[in-house]
């Protein structure tokens, strides 16, 4: 390296590496560009939906009890099921009152976790899954019609100050559901296989 390139390198490396801290502490708020995004906080046992940077909903949910905790980190949905047939360690389960996922599944990118409904409604605002997130009945499916394939899960295990300001906000009102077309809802006979944390 000649004396130029090294003045050059001198000069550059400093701002190039001023960028790369700034770029990693910038706040994980959703922002505006990023469409619909889920914010599930262990810690609170909510979920907020941000929809373009804006809170269009926040509901309580059970998460991951501490012997089998929630996954924490941002995943996407890969699956949203209608009606699932639940199928565990040789044990299935059809469509209706008794199925342990309800009637809907949302699956994520960790394999075998999911936001879905519960046959015990008496969970939901506890730690008390086996690592999924369950929500109440008529919450899952108005959130279920709001989502699509591909959309941002993220998951934070410890209060911090983005969900702080989240769950802070008053602007939780419920905005009409609307129903997802059906070419974009899976039902039967696709089933939910190994379910790790329902």
């Amino acid at each position: 390296m000649n004396t130029l390139s090294k003045a050059i390198f001198a000069v550059i490396l400093p701002i190039l590496s001023a960028t790369a801290v700034a770029q990693q502490t910038q706040s994980s708020q959703p922002s505006p560009d990023q469409g619909l995004v889920l914010v599930v906080s262990l810690a609170d046992k909510r979920m907020a939906v941000v929809d373009h940077g804006a809170v269009r909903k926040i509901y309580t949910v059970a998460v991951g009890k501490p012997s089998t905790p929630s996954p924490t980190g941002t995943f996407r949905v890969v699956s949203r099921v209608a009606n699932p047939t639940y199928y565990h360690k040789g044990k299935v389960v059809m469509p209706g009152p008794g199925n342990p996922v309800g009637n809907r599944w949302i699956g994520l990118s960790e394999k075998g976790y999911g936001i879905h409904g519960t046959n015990a409604p008496g969970s939901i605002g506890k730690a008390a899954s086996h690592g999924c997130i369950r929500m109440n009945r008529l919450d899952l499916e108005e959130l279920f019609a709001m989502l699509k394939t591909g959309e941002a899960v993220e998951i934070v295990g410890e209060p911090n100050a983005e969900t702080a300001s989240l769950f802070a906000t008053k602007k939780n009102a419920p905005k009409a559901a609307t129903p997802a077309p059906a070419s974009l809802i899976a039902t039967q006979p696709i089933a939910v296989n190994a379910m790790v944390g329902q």
